[in-house]
Order: C-alpha cells, then sequence, then structure tokens
C-alpha cells in the first residue's frame, strides 16, 4: 500500500475544479498581495468562527510574534506555555525578548496541565499560551478563571486544532481560538485547514486590539506610508486566501473524517495493553491533527518505526527532543518535566488524514501487531 502520512493530493483531486478556478479568479485579477479574496476569506472564517475579527498573516509563527507585540509586554515579562509543544511557540517569546515559562503537561490529554499554572505565576507574569495540542482544546474554562485572577492575557496556540468546539460547564460551545484574549493558527499545508503554501491568522473579539494587529502585520501602518508603531511585514498572498476559501467549505467534513478514522484506530487498538490510545477531554471534540498513541516503556520504538517503514508505513515523532532540553533554552536550574519527559520516549503519531481508508488503518494495525507479537 502506498500509504501516506497526509495526503494532499487526494484531497486535492476532490476539490480541483473549485481550487483551480479560484486559482485562475486571482491570476486574472492581478491581485496578489492583499487583494480582495484575502479580506472575503478573512469575512468568512470569521463567520465559521462565531463572529470574531480576523486577521490573515504569513504563518502561524508570526500570527503568535503578532498576538504578543500588540499586548504591549516588556523586555524580561513572563509568557507561560507547555513544554510539550513545537518550538515556534516558545520561538516568539524569546525572540520578542520576552521569558518562556514552561509548565508540564496533562497525562491524558498532552495539553497544559493546569493544575500546575498557579506555582509558575510571579509578579513578571503577564501571559499564557495554552497549545490545543494534537487536535483537542486545553482546559480553558478553568485557564481563563486563573487568568482572570491573576490578571493575564491568554492567547491561544489553535495551529493544530482549528475547527475544534469547546464546550463549557454552562452547556455554551464555541470554536477553538474564540476564547482567550487572541487566538492564533497556521495554514501550513498538513493543517487541518491548510493552504498550499505558508499561511497563518488572527482571532480577536476585540476591535481595538484587532485593528492594532492589523496595523503591526501591515509595518504599522494606519495609512498608508503612516507609521504609527512598530510592526513587521506579514501578509497572506491571495493566491493562498482563494485556496484557504474553497477548503474553508470543507472544515468540518475534514474534521468529521479525521474523527471517523480515529474511531476506527481505537477500536482496532483499544485491547493491546503496550499501547494507550489518545485520550479526548470531555470539554472539548478532537479533531485529529495527530492520532498520537504512547507506547509501553517494553516497546522498542525506534525499532517499531523502522519496522513500519519497511512496509511503506510512515510514522511521526512530535516531539522527540523537549523544549526545555533544546540547546537554545536550556535553564541551568535542574527543573525536569516528568510527563513531557516520558512522551518524548513514547509518544509515535500514525497516519492520519481525510482521505485515508479502513483497508489502510487495518493494514497499519496488523503491522504493529505483528511487530508486538510476531503475528
Amino acid at each position: 500500500m502506498n500509504i501516506k502520512m497526509v495526503d494532499l493530493k487526494s484531497q486535492y483531486e476532490k476539490i480541483r475544479e473549485e481550487i483551480n478556478y479560484e486559482i485562475q479568479n486571482v491570476l486574472d485579477s492581478t491581485a496578489f498581495i492583499n487583494g480582495p479574496k484575502v479580506w472575503e476569506f478573512a469575512k468568512n472564517l470569521s463567520k465559521y468562527l462565531g463572529g470574531t475579527n480576523v486577521i490573515p498573516c504569513a504563518n502561524g509563527t508570526d500570527a503568535l510574534q503578532i498576538a504578543l507585540m500588540a499586548l504591549g509586554l516588556e523586555p524580561g515579562d513572563e509568557v507561560i506555555l507547555p513544554v510539550h509543544t513545537y518550538v515556534a511557540t516558545a520561538e516568539v517569546i524569546a525572540l520578542l525578548r520576552l521569558e518562556p515559562v514552561f509548565i508540564d503537561v496533562h497525562p491524558d490529554y498532552f495539553t497544559i496541565d493546569i493544575n500546575q499554572i498557579e506555582e509558575k505565576i510571579t509578579s513578571k507574569t503577564k501571559a499564557i499560551v495554552p497549545v490545543h495540542l494534537y487536535g483537542q482544546c486545553a482546559d480553558m474554562e478553568s485557564l481563563m478563571k486563573i487568568a482572570s485572577k491573576y490578571n493575564l492575557y491568554v492567547i491561544e496556540d489553535t495551529a493544530q486544532a482549528i475547527g475544534a468546539k469547546y464546550t463549557f460547564s454552562d452547556g455554551k460551545t464555541v470554536r477553538a481560538g474564540t476564547i482567550g484574549n487572541i487566538g492564533t493558527t497556521s495554514f501550513f499545508p498538513s493543517k487541518n485547514l491548510g493552504c498550499y503554501g505558508d499561511g497563518g491568522a488572527i482571532f480577536i473579539s476585540d476591535d481595538d486590539l484587532a485593528k492594532k494587529c492589523k496595523m503591526i502585520a501591515n509595518h504599522g501602518q494606519s495609512k498608508k506610508y503612516h507609521h504609527d508603531i512598530i510592526g513587521c511585514n506579514s501578509r497572506l498572498d491571495s493566491l493562498q486566501a482563494a485556496i484557504l476559501d474553497v477548503k474553508l467549505k470543507y472544515l468540518d467534513e475534514y474534521s468529521l473524517a479525521r474523527q471517523k478514522a480515529a474511531d476506527i484506530y481505537n477500536d482496532l487498538l483499544r485491547n493491546i495493553d503496550k499501547i494507550r490510545i489518545p485520550q479526548a477531554a470531555n470539554y472539548t471534540d478532537h479533531v485529529y491533527h495527530q492520532y498520537t498513541i504512547v507506547l509501553d516503556k517494553t516497546v522498542n520504538r525506534d525499532d517499531l518505526q523502522n519496522f513500519l517503514k519497511e512496509k511503506g508505513i510512515p510514522t511521526m515523532i512530535y516531539y522527540p527532543v523537549p523544549l526545555y532540553k533544546q540547546k537554545a533554552y536550556i535553564k541551568d536550574n535542574g527543573e525536569t518535566f516528568e510527563i513531557t519527559e516520558k512522551l518524548s520516549k513514547s509518544v509515535l503519531s500514525l497516519p492520519i488524514h481525510t482521505e485515508i481508508t479502513k483497508e489502510e488503518q487495518e493494514f497499519i494495525v496488523f503491522s504493529i501487531k505483528d511487530f508486538l507479537f510476531g503475528l
């Protein structure tokens, strides 16, 4: 079988005519930068998210950086984030001369451990960046209570969970990225809503803050050649916006396809005692950007990965080196993070995407069982 970790080609083939039509429209218009299609997409995404302001930008990392810049934080201010995440979340904090403060993650859900946040808050703490990892939301209701108690900003990193829904204890349901002061996302091609290049966006309900983010993303301009604040150059080009506007119509369908694939994996893997399947929290649905299993310590992950590779089955490890052990972020304070340390040695993400078939999944699981038990 020709199994892919992400099958963008097959997904494209299903919407080829729509995509090509919209691309040709942009080419005909020659409005390649900040063209009408960019703001049409922003309007449609805003509607999907429940009416929040949407500011498109060049990529998900820029989205995080612009969000932090808009909040007016000062060098040395501390920003809390989970230690089990991609480097971009910490990178922008350090780039702005802010201080990243790492928190371990929940042992079942792999999102920031709410119970460890308050002990890390100091007089210098100004913000928290929860990461909605692998496709499900962090415990935002509890986190927002902490943020309110200590007057902290919350910037949601929604790069892996766009389209997910969060349900509050009173039954209210909202989209991921619309709960904190600012939400951010990435449109990297492999994301649940991905373009065919780079792209990102910022979500803000506060109109004044949204205006500021829009200015920062465009050289700090209030109008052309009038630079009121320090900004950067971060734009989503019109071709990518046109592609995203087509795919946005299918986002909920894509989420359902991923959830169906996850259900199949769960049924096939549930009773293998050397594997722990992903756990979904009851306050969020899971849109499975990744389907990540945890291997028992008796399983040699490298050997399993190589075994599967020989059978044409790709896998990925997110993330093999914890952030606090990366050379750029090492602090000689003796701090360790038990759950993240275990996950870095035991997680393995299996192929999951909108086009994966049940037959492919059965072959993947059969191969895993073959490695574990010699079928």
